[in-house]
């Protein structure tokens, strides 16, 4: 049992280290588009219109993470249909908004924290945090959620997830016995 419990985490695993990473790289450069755009806006056109600047900074850093997913991170997964997947990803990035704003209503009505940077910390570090899990497993499971059974490098990847092979039309063989799946003729 503990060894199959070990297969299968070390299965995820090896099935996620390259999406995350490169997740994880899109998003440190959106923050960092989002920041610059931000602290650009505020300062000089928008100045006296945080909030506007805020917004404007969050799209712009939004289209290029779209952009990068579709086109690197998630790149076998993308949909063909373009506009569901942009508007999926639109929602999705919602919903991770309202989960980091959500963290600073927690700390501010619930915890009674006011200090700025306690309100900080909940919407940009705690928030940031659980919206980016919450992104994660959303565009890779709904947005750009394309089969990679055509994909040799992700062929198997269902099978790592449930935790056994569903033979194809026609197909013979057991993964759990380490036997290929073989096409029936």
């Amino acid at each position: 049992m503990i060894t199959t419990l070990a297969d299968r985490i070390r299965g995820l695993a090896s099935l996620f280290w390259r999406e995350v990473a490169k997740f994880g790289a899109v998003g440190g450069v959106a923050f960092v588009i989002d920041s610059a755009v931000f602290i650009w806006l505020f300062s000089g056109p928008m100045h006296g219109s945080e909030v506007w600047a805020k917004a404007l900074a969050t799209i712009v850093a939004s289209v290029f993470s779209w952009v990068a997913n579709r086109f690197w991170t998630f790149r076998h997964r993308k949909q063909a249909n373009v506009v569901r997947e942009a508007v999926l990803f639109a929602v999705m990035n919602v919903v991770g908004l309202l989960i980091a704003s959500g963290c600073v209503w927690f700390a501010k009505y619930i915890l009674d924290l006011n200090d700025k940077p306690s309100l900080f910390i909940a919407g940009s570090v705690v928030g940031l945090i659980l919206g980016t899990i919450f992104r994660f497993f959303a565009y890779r499971f709904w947005v750009f959620n394309e089969e990679l059974d055509a994909e040799p490098e992700f062929s198997h990847d269902h099978e790592i997830l449930e935790g056994h092979h569903k033979p194809r039309n026609g197909e013979t063989g057991s993964p759990a016995t380490g036997e290929l799946p073989i096409k029936n003729v």
